[in-house]
């Protein structure tokens, strides 16, 4: 019974969100339906140690619908995957209930982590077409993440997240006081200006140890 209340759940999400979606019939036809759907099965099979099965669901359902949901991951009701294609969850993610995931967006990790290397959703989050979530960190409830943004560092309540890597344009309904549009901070530039004074100082001391064996060839 909880398989069928999830996906009413999820039916009555994209009857309510999606404009598109006129028909009960013509949402049974939507991919994002199927993957999610398909989950639920693999994650029953998942939590009852039969890991096989479950990836043997998750991936024939990848095939099918372009998304891909790892069995362990944990999702609340009512999910919304809109067009879907290219949707990655990770293993360790969490998604709570009413989140809105578009096209090509992953929950992912990155690579440097252990035991927990996913994001976890709160409720009602929006993932915009493209966006990268990667890490461990949580992006809390009603938190929206802009199309394309790459998102490394948690994401506070009724917040807005825009850029690469992303940073927070608006928090209930207001922007920051210390956002800057013009003197963001460019990640690249201050790697390369690290390496150039580490790149100096390298040269100095080059130039110092050649004066010095200079110095005792001549004595």
């Amino acid at each position: 019974m909880s398989f069928i209340s999830d996906i009413r759940h999820e039916i009555q999400s994209i009857k309510d969100r999606d404009p598109a979606a006129t028909s009960i019939l013509q949402i049974l036809t939507y991919s994002g339906l199927h993957a999610v759907a398909a989950y639920r099965v693999a994650h029953w099979f998942y939590l009852r140690d039969m890991k096989f099965v479950a990836r043997l669901i998750s991936q024939t359902a990848r095939m099918f619908t372009g998304i891909e949901i790892h069995p362990g991951a944990k999702i609340g009701k009512g999910l919304l995957i809109d067009h879907g294609s290219g949707v990655v969850i990770g293993e360790t993610a969490e998604i709570g209930d009413y989140c809105l995931l578009y096209q090509g967006c992953t929950l992912g990790g990155t690579g440097k982590d252990q035991g927990k290397r996913h994001p976890t959703l709160g409720n009602n989050v929006m993932v915009g077409c493209g966006a990268k979530v990667l890490g461990p960190f949580k992006v809390v409830d009603n938190a929206k993440i802009a199309a394309n943004a790459v998102v490394l560092e948690p994401v506070p309540a009724n917040s807005t997240a825009v850029g690469v890597p992303a940073r927070i344009v608006r928090q209930n309904g207001k922007r920051p006081q210390d956002l800057d549009q013009v003197h963001i901070p460019d990640p690249v530039a201050q790697e390369l200006c690290k390496d150039r004074l580490e790149i100096e100082r390298l040269k100095n001391r080059i130039a110092e140890l050649e004066k010095r064996l200079e110095n005792q060839s001549n004595n």
